[in-house]
């Protein structure tokens, strides 16, 4: 069935250009690396982590999830990145889901313990909104999260994420089902 509207991303938007370092002032969002596992092998041991990403990692899993990335950028599914400051790698950020024909992205975050409190997923999430809709052209980017994860409500408000409405029961934790919030930004909103 013909669609009535063109693509508002034509494919190359990503894989036709390296995948870039994103400065967020003391941070820096860079590709993940190999030597980055005990970071994200630290983050999927850590409660809080597992508890909003359901998820554990092994070792195994940690070198194919970081092994994933580039190829997700190649073929246009996705990016991520870690989430550093000169000294370590403090969490990930990542557009999980492109959606090049709607020009939208879906972001998901994290960050290790020694990290919180510092306001690192909030800037993360601003230099990857501002790379976004500046660099990639993107219209909306939006995240989702439980309602019953007041802090991550708190990154998306402070990186201008507005919040849309809420789906009832539309993700299953290790507690059972929980609503999720939906925030979003489009590339008009000031």
């Amino acid at each position: 069935m013909p669609l009535l509207t063109t693509p508002a991303l034509r494919p190359g938007v990503l894989a036709g250009q390296p995948q870039p370092d994103l400065d967020a002032g003391d941070l820096l969002l860079r590709p993940w690396r190999p030597d980055d596992r005990p970071a994200v092998l630290a983050a999927y041991a850590d409660p809080a982590v597992r508890r909003w990403h359901c998820r554990a990692m092994t070792d195994d899993e940690a070198r194919d999830w970081i092994d994933a990335w580039p190829r997700r950028w190649r073929q246009e599914t996705g990016a991520g990145w870690a989430v550093t400051d000169h000294t370590a790698v403090l969490g990930q950020i990542s557009l999980r889901a492109v959606d090049l024909p709607e020009a939208q992205a879906e972001v998901s975050y994290w960050v290790l313990p020694a990290a919180r409190g510092r306001r690192v997923a909030a800037r993360a999430l601003t230099a990857l909104t501002a790379f976004g809709f500046d660099r990639l052209g993107l219209h909306r980017v939006w995240l989702r999260h439980s309602t019953a994860n007041p802090a991550s409500c708190r990154v998306a408000e402070r990186a201008g994420l507005t919040a849309e409405g809420t789906h009832r029961g539309a993700a299953r934790h290790t507690d059972g089902w929980h609503d999720m919030h939906v925030h979003a930004r489009l590339r008009t909103d000031t």
